[in-house]
This record gives structure tokens, sequence and C-alpha cells, in this order.
């Protein structure tokens, strides 16, 4: 009974997960996330990649990975140059005393409400920046993300340790020799 519910589980997490997918396939999952990490959807990006996970059935595990890639002593410096990017391509200009503006409103609490409208009311002009300018950091990380990942699985695949343990039927997409095979396709 506990190999039955043992083998249920591992089907249903192999079905849940998708990690039997080829070397792109798991790539794209995990650049999927590393764009949705890097998004201007801040908050909602777990969400968001996730979905699309579902909707598109690629390898959860990967995506989540890719989402969490922008961690948080990563994120102010990144939506700076990315909002100052997108302000230069937009030819908006930071409000004038931004930085005192900025330093009074810390002033006050978070906890009133006084100091979220004056916040709303600094941002304002940077929104559209903010968003262009991290949408485009998001596909120009996510592009390279690719890249990197597929290289990365598919040396990893190769190693001869994985080799050893290829998953085999029809959820595997590795091979037990590094050679290709006459009825098999390559990754």
């Amino acid at each position: 009974m506990i190999h039955a519910t043992r083998a249920a589980v591992r089907q249903w997490l192999d079905v849940l997960l998708h990690i039997h997918d080829s070397p792109r396939r798991t790539a794209a999952a995990y650049a999927l996330g590393v764009f949705f990490g890097f998004s201007p959807f801040l908050g909602l990006h777990t969400a968001l990649a996730l979905t699309c996970a579902f909707i598109f059935n690629l390898n959860r595990v990967a995506v989540l990975v890719g989402v969490y890639s922008n961690l948080p002593w990563i994120l102010a410096p990144y939506y700076t140059l990315t909002t100052m990017m997108g302000a230069e391509l937009l030819g908006t200009h930071v409000p004038k005393a931004f930085a005192t503006q900025l330093e009074d409103l810390f002033a006050l609490s978070l906890l009133h409400s006084e100091f979220w409208r004056r916040l709303a009311i600094l941002l304002r002009p940077l929104l559209w920046p903010y968003t262009v300018g991290s949408l485009i950091g998001a596909v120009v990380l996510a592009m390279l993300a690719y890249r990197l990942a597929l290289a990365f699985v598919i040396a990893r695949r190769r190693h001869p340790y994985f080799l050893r343990r290829a998953p085999t039927g029809s959820h595997g997409s590795s091979r037990p020799s590094g050679r290709k095979q006459p009825d098999q396709k390559r990754d």
C-alpha cells in the first residue's frame, strides 16, 4: 500500500511539476520565470508566472527558480536603473527636488494616509518610465537566462552521473548513452 501511495504521489508530482521536459522547454520555463521576476508586476510575479506555467504546461520548479532570481538586494538597483533607462527612452525627467521630497516623505509615518498620498504624487511621473524600462530589462534578462539555462541543462544531462540515472519511458527526454539513436529526436 505504501509503495502504491508513493508511486501515486510521484506520478502526481511529475504531472504537477512537469520535471521531465526537454532542455529547451526547461530553459524556456526558467526564462519565463526570470521575465516575471524582473517585470514591473512586482507583487504579482509569482501568481502570473505560475499561471503561465500551467497554461503552457511548463516546468513549475524552473519557473519558480526563475521568478526568485530577483533577490531583495537586487530590487532597488535594478528598478532604479531600468526606470532611469525608461525615463531616458521616453524623454521623461525626474521631478525637481526629488531627493529632498523623498527625504521629507520618510519623515512621515508609513501608517498615515498622508505618506501614501504624497508618495503617489511623487512617483506618478515615473510610472511609465518604470513600466517601459523594467519590461525592456525583463525581456533582455529572460533572453540571456534562456541561453544560459539551455547550455546548463544540456551540459548537466550529458554529465556521466545523470546519464546513469536518466529517466526512460514516455516522459523522459534523456538518453542512457550520449549518442543519438535512430528513432529518437535530438533536443
